[in-house]
């Protein structure tokens, strides 16, 4: 059954420069915090890193504009409109194509919000069956 995991990170650009520790041939790679290079392989992180997993689009929907509010002060301003995002979010999530927002905040950090589909059709991790979902 498709749902969605939610991922998020917050941290500088010199860590997200770190390519080797976002690939998941890296031994680093589970215990590594940055973001993978690869949407889909935020299911091969430890299940500790989900921040929510959702069975419907619009509660992956509304958990991207809540942690987008969180941050939208410390954003720079123009950029493509919240709404735009969010009605692009719910078609491309419906349609089981992963959703992720990268962003530059003010003082060189950058932050990555992620819906990932699970089952994913574009990467070949497992999905998670042997964990727990946890539920927003």
């Amino acid at each position: 059954m498709m749902h969605w995991h939610a991922y998020q990170w917050v941290g500088t650009g010199t860590d997200r420069e770190n390519e080797a520790e976002r690939r998941p041939s890296s031994p680093a790679y589970a215990s590594s915090m940055v973001p993978p290079m690869r949407t889909g392989d935020w299911l091969a992180k430890p299940a500790s890193r989900i921040a929510g997993t959702f069975h419907e689009v619009e509660q992956a929907v509304g958990w991207l504009a809540g942690e987008y509010g969180k941050v939208r002060d410390a954003l720079p301003s123009g950029g493509v409109p919240v709404e735009e995002r969010l009605d692009s979010a719910r078609d491309l999530l419906s349609r089981g194509v992963d959703v992720q927002w990268g962003e530059w905040l003010h003082g060189g950090r950058f932050v990555t919000l992620g819906v990932i589909c699970c089952p994913n059709r574009h990467t070949s991790h497992p999905p998670f069956s042997s964990m727990i979902l946890r539920p927003i």
